[in-house]
């Protein structure tokens, strides 16, 4: 197993010229201490592939990875020439990472309907890979089209040879048919919220999908985004999650499509995760947070001092997870790469 950074996007605090700094400052610490990959996101403020870019050229051997691109913000042959540039420009170091978003920033944001998010993923990614490996795109699917009938265009390829035609692909899903279409068509699966004592469903899933193309996991990466905070209090230290996880829950999606809470739901707290959403969908954020339960988030995150922390990130890898990429919930950037110093020393002295 190796360790991987989460950066997210730049959120409400502070100015978005010291988001990007810190980034960097991250970003160079995770190469410095030998980290696989750092990830950037996006949502409906900074977007992934600008941040990418920036860290690509200001760190040396990390991989930069996209968690996720917005399927719904592209075409799939925009995708496949950002990717193919990002990995010139980076030497080799770029993963794409896909996700269909929900359904209020897919049609609120871009104005695409969410529907039919499997099937639309599938054609995507088939056209991202016919391009990536300079074929000639001709495609008719029930979502895609390329060219368009009865129009003026032609099948184009790609214009330049890329440095890879098999850029990995990574798949953010939670649901189980959507784990399934990961481990058929993807190279890696970009989780959240993993649990070892409940991996066995998502790993059985990802098994299913990859026994229909004759695969198993052995060159699959189970990418897992987990949380990680520093103490001796656990309870405290579990403190500045409560919010993250209550925004996902409650807010990511709509009262009746959310994903997260579905997952949760499905790990056996049904009851709080509906308290989670009535609270954070009137508003009342403090107590969306309260109602996140503590076992949910200590079975989810590394919490706790550093002994803890290596013993829980041996339980992760026993688990199937192959790169255990960070959430850092520190208030400094200081901090924030003292974690980054204790993750890389827990992982050498895991059991």
């Amino acid at each position: 197993m190796r360790l991987g950074l989460n950066l997210g996007y730049w959120g409400s605090g502070g100015a978005a010229a010291t988001q990007a700094d810190d980034q960097v400052a991250l970003a160079q610490a995770a190469d410095q201490l030998g980290f696989a990959v750092v990830w950037a996101a996006e949502a409906y403020g900074s977007d992934a592939v600008t941040v990418l870019t920036w860290l690509a050229a200001k760190t040396q051997s990390v991989d930069v990875g996209s968690a996720v691109l917005q399927i719904p913000g592209r075409s799939p042959a925009m995708t496949a020439m950002t990717a193919a540039t990002l990995d010139q420009l980076s030497g080799g170091r770029f993963r794409l990472g896909l996700g269909v978003s929900g359904p209020q920033v897919s049609e609120g944001w871009h104005g695409v309907r969410f529907d039919k998010p499997l099937q639309r993923t599938r054609e995507y990614v088939d056209v991202v890979r016919l391009a990536l490996e300079r074929k000639v795109v001709r495609y008719e699917g029930a979502h895609v089209r390329l060219p368009l009938p009865d129009g003026p265009g032609k099948p184009l390829r790609l214009a330049f040879q890329p440095r890879r035609t098999s850029i990995p692909i990574y798949l953010a899903a939670l649901g189980p048919r959507n784990l399934e279409l990961t481990g058929e068509i993807a190279d890696g699966w970009l989780g959240m919220f993993f649990s070892p004592q409940d991996s066995n469903e998502p790993l059985d899933r990802l098994r299913a999908g990859r026994a229909k193309v004759g695969k198993d996991l052995s060159d699959f990466d189970i990418a897992v985004t987990v949380p990680m905070v520093v103490g001796d209090d656990l309870e405290k230290c579990a403190g500045p999650i409560r919010s993250y996880a209550a925004l996902y829950v409650g807010g990511m999606g709509s009262q009746r499509q959310n994903f997260y809470k579905a997952h949760m739901e499905r790990m056996g707290y049904a009851q709080p995760a509906q308290e989670i959403q009535d609270a954070y969908l009137a508003r009342d954020y403090d107590r969306a947070a309260a109602a996140v339960p503590f076992e949910f988030i200590d079975r989810t995150s590394l919490l706790g001092p550093p002994a803890r922390i290596a013993e829980r990130m041996a339980a992760f890898a026993d688990a199937g997870a192959t790169t255990l990429s960070l959430s850092l919930f520190d208030s400094t950037v200081s901090q924030q790469v003292q974690t980054l110093e204790t993750a890389a020393a827990a992982l050498t002295n895991s059991p």
